[in-house]
């Protein structure tokens, strides 16, 4: 095992022999090429794991990466292993990582056949192979990336069921991976995709739809028009508001009529018991039995089986057809049967024990609301509004026609509005800004401080004040002052807008106002 430094001249000599040998590079430790007796020649690096563990991994072919290249990458590995770092295992880790489709297989064997219906089961399977595994199944679960989940969402927007189907599903396939260690926490691609909203919804079966329906029931039973197992199903899916499966998979054996009691051992979400009513009973009694078969609606021509599921939405859809009625699926009777027991009255726990749901929210997605009653609704609440607003109008009405008081104080001073004025700059008023200051400190005057008794016990009273006036016409200001005694509940006393209460003399009403919040006191230049 000679030891050199590599070089291309080096590498282009090195002749194969019977044997793979290796000439080790003198410069980077570990550092080598390998020729095998094929004349291929292989840039390899050997060295040891912080745990000791001898690695020798290829890094590239000669012809493919130069020496120099292949010397760099040797020298990657090398720090990378000094700063405790497994490249070589790193490496082999990521070739060997699974994929989508290994993930779904796992997915489909630990968890949805150990916990799902076979119903779901199956429906799982057939969204997996197609559309998901044709565009995420190569893969590696560690590499999908929120985009591509957005994209295969983004492919089914014009079947959006199918859509939210395939999220759901994958949403929970990479919470398993996280828990299985396939992907870091808090890594799942799936999150904030966001779902398609306004999916078609069942329609409800209105109450003439309902009427028509049973009417054309009689009538196949008493003609023969229909298959009596076929109207038996329907009937009783209406009277149990149960699932399609539940009614066709129904037993003789689960009915309890001592008791009046149905119980399923398994259903969608699990065993369950209903009640059964007076009309479902006469129902099941009277219900013909074929071939001594368990099942209470047995298969047409095997009474060893229930009926399928394509024959009674075949049947259903035929007999709305000839009832004259739009199209709804069979769910449509389950979801009219909860819409009856909601706005019977019952409590919400008893409507989720007739209807065998598990939560309120999934018990109120079934319910439905038809015109007739919101238009009630709606009238109920405008009648109040109007009986409030008519009985208002007559209080009204009547404050209106009671006499004034004959005391003539009371009178008086319920009569007299208050004068008050806020004091507002002139500058500022006359120029259309009211209260705002613009060269001031931006709020508008309030009453002065306080400065003598004399004007902070000034008010003015509505009042005769003929008797004031002097002979010259003017406003003597203390006799106005003597009459405006009265003290306000502040204890202080808001300015008198004489120009207001007296428009008569507003040249000397202005003196005056001026005369008291300046002067603090009356001037006795004014007094005429």
């Amino acid at each position: 095992m000679p030891s050199i430094k590599l070089t291309k001249s080096v590498i282009d000599t090195a002749r194969p022999t019977a044997r793979d040998f290796e000439i080790r590079d003198t410069i980077v430790p570990g550092f080598m090429c390998k020729i095998t007796p094929a004349g291929r020649k292989v840039f390899m690096l050997s060295y040891r794991t912080p745990t000791g563990e001898r690695r020798k991994p290829a890094l590239g072919t000669y012809g493919q990466i130069t020496v120099d290249q292949a010397r760099k990458l040797a020298q990657d590995f090398l720090a990378s292993v000094r700063g405790g770092a497994d490249p070589s295992q790193e490496r082999q880790v990521a070739r060997t990582a699974p994929t989508v489709k290994d993930l779904s297989d796992r997915f489909m064997v630990e968890h949805s056949e150990a916990r799902n219906k076979p119903s779901t089961v199956k429906g799982n399977r057939i969204t997996l192979k197609v559309h998901v595994l044709p565009a995420l199944g190569k893969i590696k679960i560690a590499d999908v990336k929120r985009s591509e989940i957005a994209d295969l969402v983004g492919r089914l927007r014009d079947r959006p069921t199918a859509a939210n189907h395939s999220l759901s599903l994958l949403r929970k396939m990479f919470n398993l991976a996280e828990l299985w260690g396939l992907r870091p926490d808090g890594t799942n691609p799936c999150r904030h995709v966001q779902k398609y909203t306004g999916a078609k919804r069942t329609r409800l079966i209105t109450d003439d739809e309902l009427a028509r329906l049973y009417a054309y029931l009689d009538h196949a039973d008493a003609e023969g028009l229909e298959h009596p197992l076929l109207t038996l199903a329907i009937r009783l899916q209406f009277d149990f508001a149960a699932r399609m499966s539940e009614v066709l998979e129904l037993q003789w054996e689960w009915i309890d009529f001592t008791h009046r009691r149905v119980v399923w051992p398994d259903s969608k979400t699990g065993g369950m018991s209903k009640p059964l009513s007076a009309e479902a009973a006469l129902l099941l009694r009277t219900a013909p039995r074929y071939q001594s078969s368990k099942f209470v609606v047995p298969a047409l021509f095997d009474g060893s089986k229930p009926m399928s599921k394509h024959t009674y939405w075949a049947g259903w859809r035929r007999i709305l057809e000839r009832a004259g009625l739009p199209h709804c699926g069979t769910h449509a009777v389950r979801h009219r049967a909860a819409t009856d027991i909601a706005t019977s009255g019952v409590p919400v726990k008893v409507g989720m024990a007739l209807t065998a749901h598990k939560t309120v929210t999934m018990f109120m997605r079934y319910v439905h609301t038809e015109d007739d009653p919101i238009r009630e609704a709606a009238e109920t609440v405008a009648s109040r509004r109007r009986k409030v607003v008519q009985g208002a109008a007559a209080a009204a009405d009547v404050n209106l026609l009671e006499r004034p008081s004959t005391d003539p104080a009371t009178a008086a001073a319920a009569a007299a509005p208050r004068v008050v004025k806020t004091i507002v700059d002139r500058r500022s008023a006359s120029a259309g800004l009211g209260n705002y200051h613009p060269t001031g400190t931006g709020r508008a005057k309030t009453a002065p401080r306080r400065r003598s008794p004399l004007v902070r016990s000034l008010r003015l009273r509505e009042r005769s004040m003929s008797d004031c006036r002097n002979p010259e016409g003017r406003w003597p200001p203390l006799e106005i002052m003597r009459r405006a005694k009265e003290v306000d509940d502040t204890g202080l006393m808001p300015f008198v807008d004489t120009e207001a209460a007296f428009p008569e003399v507003r040249h000397e009403g202005a003196h005056l106002r001026r005369g008291i919040v300046r002067g603090g006191k009356p001037r006795r230049d004014w007094l005429g």
